[in-house]
């Protein structure tokens, strides 16, 4: 098996564990060609030939809405910028300056060839608490807004979607006076034509179906805070529907996440979206995604790993994330102004500091050990004592990336960044961490390298 060292490497012996892209929960997100932290809060996946779209609230700038955006990936773990839905207009109306636009949800309509997008719709002191509905021609492309209403005259706050296998298409909605609604949709998906089912009050709702069940998710009531998540299954929408249960740990509050969406990506990976919401700083929410685990025909739990490969390649399934190396930042090669600084959080409680800058700080480590040649995720653990994030570039194996590292100061501290990266067999592998724009980058506690 493998052995710890006191210095934080692990040594390689007979048993191999294969290494992949990893889904790493909580960790800043670094889109694959903006260079910043995704920003796709809130959000819904639709998926088309293959290709995964995340659609989501922009939060760059503050609560407010900004715009409604749209990232694409082939294998959950890697995600690239494609462009805005919706974004904000210049005039008053539902989609100017300090309104509130959240929880966008998309599904295609084959009947219509239009993709239909549902979101909460508000003013900033939550007092309208209705829909809003627009139209896209194609998934990513731009939408137009098709205006705002109560559905059925009820309150609608924190909304979701569901397409059942025959085509037909419900409205998820937390009606505070009355509960958590579920809606059933026009023919077009434009207008809710009646009612389905009325839950008792939760939030953040999000269905999915399984071997004949609907699973539903929810959030407890608790605003921007973290609660225990709980759901609920039934044979047929309109109920009855079972107790409500809670899926992870009592007491960890989801792993300090709420429910946004749940994505079916296979029968051996379905797999929970959440959103680790940071209320003073929602820019620097990040996003809990982890695999569902149903047990018998109704029973449904959810470990906390810290990192894990979802199998999207060959046919969906998942494993728990490989064996690493632990290599020290206060350990690496120090240059141009980099040196060893005190972090309390830290491993050893040192970290490499003063990255970039003027002097160009430079981190480098060398002889990483790995077992095989595999493109892999290397996680980054850090400290940012700034409000905003940090920018570091970060060269493995002579490929360089921009990545970014989110404040630690809400109290996830170390914090994590990922980066993918080529490894080769044995100790060749360079890993090289500076920042050149005169900035500063974050303090590196130690990087964490896949061994095979």
């Amino acid at each position: 098996m493998l052995s710890l060292f006191r210095a934080g490497w692990l040594v390689l012996s007979a048993s191999i564990v294969h290494a992949s892209l990893q889904i790493v929960p909580g960790a800043t997100l670094t889109a694959t060609n903006t260079g910043t932290h995704m920003q796709a809060h809130g959000a819904g996946v639709i998926v088309e030939n293959g290709v995964y779209y995340i659609i989501g609230e922009d939060h760059t700038n503050g609560s407010a809405f900004q715009n409604i955006n749209c990232y694409s990936s082939t294998d959950l773990v890697s995600w690239t910028y494609v462009g805005a839905l919706l974004s904000q207009t210049t005039t008053a109306g539902d989609l100017g300056p300090n309104r509130v636009v959240e929880r966008p949800k998309v599904i295609y309509n084959s009947s219509t060839k239009k993709y239909v997008l549902w979101m909460h719709i508000d003013d900033s002191s939550y007092a309208e608490a209705k829909v809003g509905v627009a139209t896209g021609d194609t998934v990513c492309g731009k939408y137009s807004y098709l205006g705002s209403w109560q559905p059925l005259g009820y309150q609608s706050r924190d909304i979701g979607l569901f397409q059942d296998d025959d085509g037909s298409a419900y409205l998820l909605t937390e009606d505070r006076v009355n509960g958590l609604r579920i809606d059933s949709l026009t023919a077009d998906y434009l207008n809710v034509s009646s009612a389905t089912a009325l839950l008792a009050d939760y939030e953040a709702p999000a269905i999915v179906k399984r071997n004949g069940y609907y699973f539903l998710f929810a959030s407890h009531l608790t605003g921007w805070d973290a609660n225990d998540n709980e759901y609920v299954y039934a044979t047929n929408l309109s109920g009855p529907w079972s107790s409500w249960t809670t899926f992870a740990t009592v007491g960890s509050d989801t792993y300090e996440s709420q429910t946004n969406y749940i994505l079916p990506v296979s029968s051996d990976l379905i797999m929970y979206m959440g959103d680790r919401w940071v209320s003073t700083d929602l820019a620097a929410s990040t996003y809990v995604w982890l695999p569902l685990t149903f047990s018998g025909t109704t029973t449904v739990t959810i470990a906390n790993e810290v990192n894990w490969i979802p199998n999207v390649a060959t046919g969906g399934n998942w494993t728990t994330g490989p064996s690493e190396t632990w290599p020290e930042g206060e350990s690496a090669t120090l240059t141009d102004g980099a040196t060893v600084v005190s972090c309390s959080g830290c491993s050893g409680s040192e970290a490499a500091g003063y990255i970039g800058g003027p002097s160009g700080g430079t981190v480098t480590f060398s002889n990483v050990q790995s077992g095989a040649s595999t493109k892999t995720t290397i996680r980054l653990k850090y400290e940012n004592g700034d409000g905003t994030s940090r920018f570091a570039n970060v060269s493995c194996n002579g490929v360089e990336q921009n990545i970014a590292f989110l404040p630690t100061t809400n109290g996830y501290t170390p914090g994590s960044s990922v980066v993918t990266c080529a490894l080769t067999s044995g100790t060749a592998n360079t890993i090289v961490i500076t920042q050149t724009d005169g900035t500063y980058g974050p303090d590196i506690d130690r990087i964490m390298v896949p061994l095979s």
